[in-house]
């Protein structure tokens, strides 16, 4: 249950990804770095010789050669999810591509087709990176750059793009290379913000007459884990206990109201952990 979960959020994920590539970037020429970039630039000369390729079906052919790439170079240490995501963003773009006249485009107005396409697109990665996978493309050379030139692989991404972005900028003229390069940079913020939503979830300490009423409710009503810490009142003087637990915000809500009603004279420290590993959250080590 919990793979098919996983697999339906990746889908869901490189679809997003795909209708802001078809609606937003692909159709203004913004080659925002990526196997789409490179693919749209490379259509972009091709078109007139062979009508029949697609960005979208090139992004297929490119995405496959290169996971053969990898698993010869550097042994194929992508997981299947990793080949799901990358070879079904490529399907879902010449899908479309078959179904929607080529060309077309929510906006023709390239700053709005920049930061929306870079806003959808980031939400979509964002999802499917959250679930220990990614598109493929330009993430696999990266690693073939770490390993035979030691660099390190956010910067070699950053390059790789870079370098997407200036052809880019070469194929479809200045302000068009300009826009792509706004696109890689805002598209790294949209992840990193859409990964730590997805996660978010509230560290709580709690320190009351009621902690064995509340632990019981923690444990059996939540269905979560709780800590008890030893403690002494700085005022008192007296021994007591300070409980610990990781909830998501639904969860705390209702210990909150529990709390309220229980012991409203109870002490609680509420703060955001970004990331929880460990039973009941995600696994420390992704299979």
């Amino acid at each position: 249950m919990k793979k098919i979960k996983e697999y339906l959020f990746i889908t869901i994920g490189f679809l997003i990804v795909a209708i802001s590539a078809e609606f937003f970037l692909v159709p203004n020429n913004i080659a925002g770095g990526g196997v789409m970039g490179i693919a749209m630039i490379i259509y972009s000369f091709t078109m007139p010789i062979i009508p029949q390729l697609s960005v979208g079906l090139m992004m297929l052919i490119m995405n496959s050669i290169l996971f053969v790439v990898a698993i010869i170079f550097i042994g194929g240490k992508f997981g299947a999810k990793t080949i799901y995501s990358g070879l079904g963003l490529s399907g879902s773009l010449w899908v479309i591509e078959k179904i929607v006249a080529p060309g077309t485009a929510i906006t023709n107005n390239l700053f709005l087709a920049t930061i929306f396409g870079t806003l959808i697109s980031g939400i979509g990665m964002g999802i499917v990176f959250n679930q220990n996978a990614s598109t493929g493309g330009t993430d696999i050379i990266a690693k073939i750059l770490h390993k035979f030139i030691h660099l390190e692989i956010g910067k070699s991404l950053l390059i790789v793009d870079f370098i997407v972005t200036i052809f880019g900028g070469l194929t479809f003229g200045a302000e068009r290379g300009m826009y792509a390069l706004l696109c890689v940079i805002i598209n790294g913020f949209v992840i990193d913000n859409v990964i730590e939503g997805i996660n978010l979830c509230k560290q709580i300490m709690v320190v009351s007459t009621n902690n064995e009423i509340i632990r019981t409710f923690i444990i059996n009503e939540l269905g979560r884990g709780c800590t008890l810490l030893n403690g002494v009142g700085g005022f008192s003087g007296e021994n007591t206990f300070v409980l610990y637990t990781v909830l998501n915000r639904k969860e705390f809500i209702k210990l909150r109201n529990f709390i309220r009603e229980t012991d409203p004279r109870a002490f609680i420290t509420v703060t955001n952990a970004h990331e929880v590993l460990g039973e009941g959250f995600k696994d420390i080590v992704e299979n």
